[in-house]
């Protein structure tokens, strides 16, 4: 695919690779929480309160995002995009590297899940500046009309951190019996974070500040409080950026954590086969996000959002029936709910800077997308454990629906003209 100018592989290498670190370190403790957390951090006589407390850690990075996302997106509208993804790529990599050394309960008692939610908290304050500040880096870069197809190159990482986080628990999986993994094999994982964190701090250490930001720079004085100048003059954009992240997420932390929890305890499949199914599905998300980056271009990123989200609503009915269908249904469950997935997902990358100006943007996405991530996804790990054990696998699947009907809302009441058209400046 051309992408126009000659810096433009660096630029869109940058945010991608800066995404792809944060979510294969946010994606191992999902897994980690999911296989092995309970037992090592929260040891109970109840098998499903162990998965619960281990998923309400899980929980924990949504509440940091937010307040992650007011402080990188204050420095990024003040001070730049480049160093403030910097900043947030070392907090991301560095509280999941301690990781790997953190002792067990048994070894420490109580302080052991205190640390752990501490570390967790540091991840999703990282990941809080990360994901606004490569979607600006990607379409503050983007010629005219590639808005929506450089948008959905941070929205890549994705799928390449769940492949190489997925596809090492699978490889260790492989190489090392239960009581391997159990006592050391899910802490390399962790240890390998810093090898990618040093990746993507040097690409993004190549790259200048972008265009836009530079071009507000030189008419004008930052905001002092970004925050404030959002909720002044742009509060509805942000309640309707909130509720159209919803969707995402919530397919999202259903088809990975909450489903690998389920189909390795409800219905039996083993840790290997499970994540072979799910390694096999997230080929679906990237092919869904490539599609609607294109799409977004072609029409326009909220028309997409629109069309995956009304699918979304569809998807949560198909839930149950396929979910208990067997190894086929299984896997026709979580490509389809990926697949979805990439349309309300990939464009955001382009619809959310779009909804602010340069002066507030990066402020703006960040909140946006990281409170959709606590409404969406914070505690849909848990609220799917409880459902599942009280009503059955369907109720997921309708509290899926209800998700997508937020984002549903949340299009149509989208102030017709906005901030939203451009993001050059």
């Amino acid at each position: 695919m051309a992408v126009g100018p000659p810096s433009a592989s660096r630029i869109l290498t940058a945010s991608l690779v800066g995404t792809a670190v944060e979510f294969y370190d946010f994606y191992i403790y999902a897994t980690a929480a999911a296989l092995v957390f309970g037992p090592l951090f929260f040891p109970s006589d109840n098998a499903d309160l162990q998965l619960l407390l281990s998923f309400a850690s899980f929980a924990v990075a949504f509440v940091a995002r937010p307040i992650g996302a007011l402080v990188f997106g204050h420095y990024g509208d003040r001070l730049g995009r480049k160093s403030t993804l910097v900043a947030s790529l070392l907090m991301m990599g560095g509280s999941t590297f301690a990781i790997t050394f953190l002792p067990t309960y048994a070894a420490i008692g109580v302080a052991a899940p205190a640390i752990l939610c501490l570390l967790r908290f540091g991840q999703g304050f990282g990941l809080g500046g990360e994901w606004g500040g490569a979607a600006l880096l990607a379409v503050e870069n983007a010629p005219p009309g590639w808005r929506g197809r450089y948008g959905m190159f941070p929205q890549l990482g994705a799928p390449v951190g769940f492949i190489a986080a997925n596809g090492l628990f699978l490889a260790l999986g492989l190489w090392l019996d239960d009581g391997e993994f159990l006592e050391w094999g899910w802490r390399l994982p962790f240890a390998g974070s810093i090898l990618l964190v040093g990746i993507g701090l040097w690409v993004r250490l190549t790259i200048l500040e972008t265009p836009a930001f530079a071009a507000m720079l030189a008419h004008e004085k930052p905001p002092a409080v970004p925050l404030a100048e959002l909720v002044q003059n742009h509060g509805r954009a942000t309640i309707c950026g909130i509720a159209t992240a919803v969707t995402c997420f919530a397919i999202f932390y259903i088809a990975t954590a909450f489903a690998l929890g389920y189909g390795t305890t409800a219905l039996g499949y083993s840790r290997e086969a499970f994540l072979q199914l799910q390694l096999g599905a997230i080929l679906f998300l990237a092919a869904g996000i490539l599609i609607a980056g294109w799409l977004s271009d072609r029409t326009s990123p909220q028309r997409v959002l629109m069309l995956g989200s009304l699918s979304s609503v569809v998807l949560g009915a198909t839930m149950g029936p396929l979910m208990q269908a067997g190894t086929g249904g299984v896997f026709a469950f979580l490509s389809l709910g990926l697949f979805v997935m990439g349309f309300v997902y990939g464009p955001l990358g382009a619809f959310l800077p779009g909804l602010f100006p340069a002066r507030v943007r990066y402020t703006g996405a960040s909140v946006a997308f990281n409170l959709g991530g606590i409404i969406g996804g914070g505690l849909t790990p848990v609220i799917g454990a409880a459902l599942s054990a009280r009503y059955g696998i369907g109720a997921v699947g309708w509290y899926l629906a209800g998700a997508a009907l937020v984002s549903v809302i949340g299009l149509a009441l989208l102030p017709k003209e906005g901030a939203g058209s451009s993001v050059a400046g």
